[in-house]
């Protein structure tokens, strides 16, 4: 396909979806497994601290309602996150030719602006200090999680 019509293509909604599926996936295996294994934390309490941008602390006494809440939030962002992607790549078709080359940095640049910009600003209670393990395996895996935007933008767009 060529540049000019990869610019005028709309992204199908299945591989942004799915994607959305696979990303957020992944990333709750990550976050459940690193917690479980590092601090004995439940998964049920990863995704009320997800919920905890919207409802602020009171998400950790909201039970299983809040958890679905975190668990519908996530979802929403990671394929957010994909459809991003997408849509940048219809006017930059190097996105999806070279996903790892681009899918690595744009992971990156999601790991920053959830740290820095999205969770600071939520309801979430803030961390009162680093826990360096935590911070070197999330920059890890968001630069892959990056790759898994870019591949699913490039099935969005391309079908491949």
């Amino acid at each position: 396909m060529s540049i000019a019509a990869t610019a005028t293509r709309t992204p199908r909604g299945w591989p942004i979806l799915a994607g959305g599926l696979v990303l957020g996936t992944a990333d709750l295996v990550f976050a459940c497994g690193f917690w479980a294994l590092a601090r004995d934390v439940p998964a049920l309490r990863i995704l009320q601290s997800i919920a905890a941008g919207i409802q602020g602390p009171a998400a950790f006494a909201g039970g299983a309602a809040s958890a679905l809440l975190g668990l519908a939030c996530h979802y929403f962002i990671a394929t957010a996150m994909v459809f991003a992607y997408a849509l940048v790549a219809r006017r930059m078709p190097v996105l999806v030719q070279r996903p790892l080359a681009y899918g690595l940095p744009y992971g990156l640049l999601l790991y920053v602006l959830m740290s820095q910009v999205v969770v600071p600003l939520s309801n979430a209670p803030q961390p009162t200090k680093v826990y360096l393990p935590w911070v070197l395996a999330s920059i890890i895996v968001h630069a892959l999680l990056g790759v898994v935007c870019a591949c699913s933008a490039r099935r969005a767009l391309h079908g491949r």
